[in-house]
């Protein structure tokens, strides 16, 4: 089994992954493309993420539209954004398992080999959510 440094330093870079998945979900950057008209100041760089497509304009305007209906987008769309959900829950609940085998913690009494369990148990529910969140490129 780990000592507790290594433990800790698992859990915090485990949870940094998780607040950057939860950050890449809602940014609306998943898709970009741009128009350039006449001259420079009809530029426009349009964004679509999986909540919100928007538009940011060469004059420093941005307008986000949020979508109305999860029946009005595309499969690909709606896919990935199942996936990211189910990565973020299971990658939560694999962080939840994870830290209660943690050596630092009280949970699941003294017993070394069912805690060092557990910890496994939780660090493998933390792989099964970073492959699932792999299967989704949208």
């Amino acid at each position: 089994m780990a000592n507790s440094g290594i433990q800790l330093l698992g859990f915090f870079l485990s949870l940094v992954g998780i607040v950057g998945l939860i950050i890449g979900t809602i940014l609306p950057q998943w898709k970009m493309s741009a128009y350039i008209g006449d001259n420079i100041i009809t530029a426009v760089a349009m964004y679509q993420g999986l909540w919100m497509s928007c538009a940011f304009q060469s004059t420093g305007q941005l307008q986000c539209k949020i979508y109305d209906s999860i029946l009005q987008l595309d499969s690909s769309l709606q896919a990935t954004r199942a996936l990211m959900i189910v990565g973020i829950i299971v990658s939560v609940a694999g962080l939840g398992v994870a830290c209660m085998g943690m050596k630092c913690t009280t949970c699941g009494g003294g017993d070394k080999l069912r805690k060092s369990r557990v910890a496994m148990t939780g660090g493998i529910i933390l792989l099964v959510g970073g492959e699932d969140e792999d299967a989704s490129s949208y």
